[in-house]
């Protein structure tokens, strides 16, 4: 009968040993790179100058950010149990100084559920803001703060007619309640359409792919000269976050809407007096252009001569007058006659091409401050 001999025991001295020896053999390298006297931080390599538009745009940020404002929407609500009001922030977005007055512009959907609205200046100040004056259907909004005038600097206003698909762009702004942020990227197209917050179409604007994100609305998009060249409004994203395509409403129509707002409160729109078809209804009959349906008594549709639909007494239906061009442009909806007319102001003189009973015939007619 064989015994199996017992395993031999390993002391407690030894596996302390064994212990140390092994972090020896791990540290020592370490412990030796410390003291070698070669093991010294490399020397840092000058940069240099800066590329050229690096500089720009580093001059671009830091003389217009002090323009661009932080604007937070607060809105009142009821505590459930209390019925207590409490301010509850509605939302986040962006503005921009438009003169040493205190006026601020930004986008309408930013401040438009707001009960107060709160103005952050650059410089942190943070200043309670009314509001002069709205265009929903060009999604702008005129703010007013009191701040002192020294601390208003107003930003460089440029153009956007002579906008160029690829040009670069630059959007200053707060993303997601991060303030004073600044993207870059080109212009990827002119002349775009979207749906306004009024359910409008805003025609005209300028599609870029410069990082536009929530809370970057009402903020400025600028030219690589540092000037205005439109209001950041909108992006197209399934996600709701960045996706590589913004929207901005040209400065052209900023610089026309801006005025009218802070003198009128709302924009003064240039019309004819009359009711049209729905373009539902005209396609459905088949017509190539706008039909009047009503005109209003005295109005510049009525005084022109312009023919409603009508009803006769047997029941009949008579087709009002068809409107085919405004100015020389075609026009297919309702929303192009407005996109035509207000390229004019009140009291200008408009040609009408107006279909009748299979004639075609210009009629002048003088534009009025009426909201069709």
């Amino acid at each position: 009968m064989s015994v199996s001999p017992s395993p031999r025991k390993i002391s407690p001295l030894a596996v302390i040993l064994l212990i140390l020896f092994g972090l020896w053999l791990i540290y020592s390298p370490f412990e030796r790179q410390r003291h070698d006297p070669k093991a010294v931080p490399r020397t840092i390599t000058a940069r240099g100058d800066l590329a050229g538009d690096e500089q720009n745009t580093i001059d671009i940020f830091r003389n217009t950010s002090p323009s661009v404002v932080y604007i937070t929407s607060i809105a009142y609500r009821r505590q459930l149990f209390s019925l207590n009001a409490v301010e509850i922030p509605q939302g986040t977005g962006s503005g921009f100084v438009w003169d040493n007055q205190g006026r601020i512009v930004t986008n309408y959907h930013v401040i438009s559920d707001a009960g107060r609205i709160e103005v952050t200046m650059a410089d942190h100040s943070t200043w309670k803001a009314v509001l002069v004056g709205a265009a929903p259907d060009k999604d702008l909004a005129v703010l007013q703060i009191t701040a002192p005038a020294g601390s208003l600097p107003p930003i460089p206003v440029g153009e956007s007619d002579d906008l160029l698909v690829g040009q670069k762009v630059f959007a200053i702004g707060n993303p997601f309640g991060l303030d004073q942020t600044i993207t870059s990227g080109i212009i990827s197209a002119l002349g775009r359409e979207i749906t306004g917050v009024s359910g409008r179409t805003i025609k005209g604007m300028i599609q870029t792919d410069a990082a536009i994100n929530p809370g970057n609305s009402g903020g400025p998009l600028l030219d690589s000269a540092g000037r205005l060249i439109g209001v950041n409004t909108a992006i197209y994203s399934p996600s709701g976050a960045y996706a590589g395509i913004g929207f901005a409403v040209p400065v052209s129509e900023v610089n026309r809407v801006v005025p009218e707002l802070i003198k009128h409160g709302r924009l003064i729109k240039p019309g004819i007096g009359a009711e049209m078809a729905d373009a539902r209804l005209t396609r459905r009959l088949g017509i190539e252009g706008v039909l009047v349906i009503n005109v209003q008594p005295n109005g510049p549709a009525a005084l022109a001569g312009l023919h409603p639909t009508r009803q006769t007494r047997a029941g009949e239906i008579i087709l009002g007058d068809i409107i085919l061009k405004v100015a020389g442009t075609p026009v297919r909806s309702y929303d192009d006659i407005r996109a035509e007319l207000e390229r004019f102001q009140v009291g200008e003189e408009v040609n009408l091409t107006v279909k009748r009973d299979g004639r075609v015939f210009e009629v002048p007619i003088m534009l009025a401050a009426l909201n069709n």
